[in-house]
């Protein structure tokens, strides 16, 4: 199946988005073994059952696409790449999917010529689905993992990022990010009010209107922003470095790491 359509891979995709959903949640209701990866941050089965999960999904549907996921990437089995590639994060937010906490994702974004193009992002707990539906276009529906339906049976709805009042902007912060100079950065883009929370979620209500940006000065990977920025800039936002300059992907040689960067709704500057 060429990509020739958001809608059709979204919808090709949602089978095995639901069965992995479905193994993250009862993965941890019946007892998470939490092991520590080579940067001691935490995985769990969890992570590598939804990747390979999705990973047999991606390859069915799109066959030849590399896909750099994760858990794979991190165990130093990430692909070669070429201009088009899948970047997948099976279970975004481990920390806090480990300690009960709801605000976890699940991320697959599609990248061309190092702009992504393509991105869907579900929280299964919340069961928020928020994806690009056409080039321009984004929308956020409600998708129940254990009950799945067709995305043409989805009451989807259209999203816009809203319009930020220049100096006085209400943002979506990560958990893992605090202190003096976090304080600092926050007030000169402006921002007055904050609310924290994990995962990619944090595009997914940017989008829908909730706050005014996203700013990120911390560590994230490729795989944790793609799918988010195809969202914003489908619904009229940015997603930019610190600068102003274009996110690059499909930076291999840097393990796929970003720097730091801002989404952003409209004027929010």
């Amino acid at each position: 199946m060429p990509f020739t359509s958001h809608a059709r891979l979204a919808g090709a995709l949602l089978p095995s988005l639901a069965e992995a959903a479905r193994v993250i949640l009862s993965t941890r209701e019946q007892g998470l073994v939490v092991d520590r990866k080579s940067d001691n941050s935490p995985v769990t089965e969890a992570d590598h059952r939804a990747e390979a999960i999705l990973t047999r999904a991606i390859n069915d549907i799109l066959p030849g696409l590399p896909i750099v996921a994760e858990e794979s990437s991190a165990a130093g089995s990430a692909p070669p790449i070429g201009t088009t590639f899948f970047l997948l994060d099976p279970l975004d937010g481990t920390r806090d999917y480990c300690a009960g906490r709801d605000d976890f994702t699940i991320n697959v974004g599609l990248v061309d010529e190092g702009r992504p193009v393509f991105g869907l992002i579900y929280a299964p707990a919340p069961r928020e689905l928020y994806l690009t539906s056409a080039p321009g276009e984004a929308v956020a529906a409600s998708f129940d993992c254990t009950s799945p339906r067709a995305l043409s049976d989805l009451d989807s709805q259209i999203v816009h990022v809203r319009t930020g009042q220049t100096g006085r902007l209400s943002a979506l912060v990560s958990r893992r990010e605090a202190g003096p100079e976090f304080d600092d950065r926050l007030q000169k883009l402006g921002v007055i009010s904050r609310t924290p929370m994990s995962s990619a979620i944090k595009f997914g209500r940017l989008v829908r209107g909730d706050a005014d940006v996203y700013p990120r000065f911390g560590p994230t990977c490729e795989w944790d922003t793609a799918a988010g920025q195809a969202i914003v800039e489908a619904a009229g936002g940015t997603v930019t470095a610190l600068d102003g300059s274009p996110m690059i992907y499909g930076k291999s040689a840097a393990k796929f790491l970003n720097g730091p960067f801002v989404a952003r709704g409209r004027n929010a500057d």
